[in-house]
């Protein structure tokens, strides 16, 4: 990626940080999708954590991990701990594949698993997990793997 190319990405992820904090409500599918095929992408696999409030107003999109170019640790514990602190009721869990691929690998399927047992648990609603890939996005729950 060239330099030029990575200052547009950090302006476009800026632009859409204002309109997602000017207009809360997440609710274009495609919006979601957008923003997160531009807020996660790199050389490395980032794990992000999108909270929302009641109303699916964007609390906060954290990067709770950053890994490898084919693995990212993630630990449903802390994902749930977080979303506890923030007073949330629902979140969006969103990684990329720097292969370009957004195949979910069965790894990404069992933490997904997990985390969506602590969240029933805990009374939270888990929305789906977004897999950003080069050029596509991939959904868990569309996949019916949620």
């Amino acid at each position: 990626m060239t330099e030029q190319e990575q200052t547009v990405i950090l302006e476009a992820r800026e632009i859409l940080a204002r309109y997602f904090n000017q207009n809360p409500l997440l609710t274009s599918w495609q919006a979601v999708l957008d923003y997160c095929a531009i807020a996660v992408r790199g050389e490395v696999e980032c794990f992000h954590v999108l909270y929302l409030d009641r109303k699916n107003r964007l609390i906060s999109d954290v990067r709770v991990s950053v890994g490898t170019v084919d693995h990212v640790p993630v630990y449903p514990r802390e994902v749930l701990k977080c979303a506890l602190l923030m007073n949330a009721s629902a979140l969006i869990l969103v990684h990329n594949h720097p292969s370009g691929d957004p195949e979910p690998s069965d790894a990404d399927l069992k933490m997904t698993k997990e985390i969506q047992k602590g969240c029933k648990t805990l009374g939270l609603t888990l929305h789906d997990h977004i897999i950003v890939g080069a050029g596509r996005e991939i959904s868990l729950r569309a996949r019916g793997d949620l």
